[in-house]
């Protein structure tokens, strides 16, 4: 069956980094767009970013767009979040989604100082 398993979360400090990996099995994840989504306590589910099957194209929300990036390595299939300039509005579980399928469990990111 399909896993997806987050990592890489944790505490950052304001203008920070941090980056996330999801290591996925049980599907041809080359096959697949991926995306991140997240949600902050006491917000709603929002979508981050999404990234083609082969990588040629990505896509961000206009709340993270040009502080993070998106990648994948299909030869380990795992996709990344890479995370930078962290913002305290940036707190979430994030989720690692395989869209119109299955969600990861989810890694916490904190960003205080």
């Amino acid at each position: 069956q399909v896993q997806l398993v987050e990592s890489g979360g944790g505490l950052a400090q304001p203008g920070g980094t941090l980056r996330l990996s999801c290591a996925a099995s049980g599907f041809t994840f080359s096959n697949y767009a991926m995306s991140w989504a997240r949600q902050g306590p006491g917000k709603g589910l929002e979508w981050v970013s999404g990234i083609y099957r082969d990588g040629s194209d990505t896509y961000y929300a206009d709340s993270v767009k040009g502080r993070f990036t998106i990648s994948r390595d299909n030869a380990k299939n795992t996709v990344y979040l890479q995370m930078n300039s962290l913002k305290p509005e940036d707190t979430a579980l994030y989720y690692c989604h395989l869209p119109g399928n299955s969600w990861g469990q989810g890694t916490q990111v904190t960003v205080s100082s």
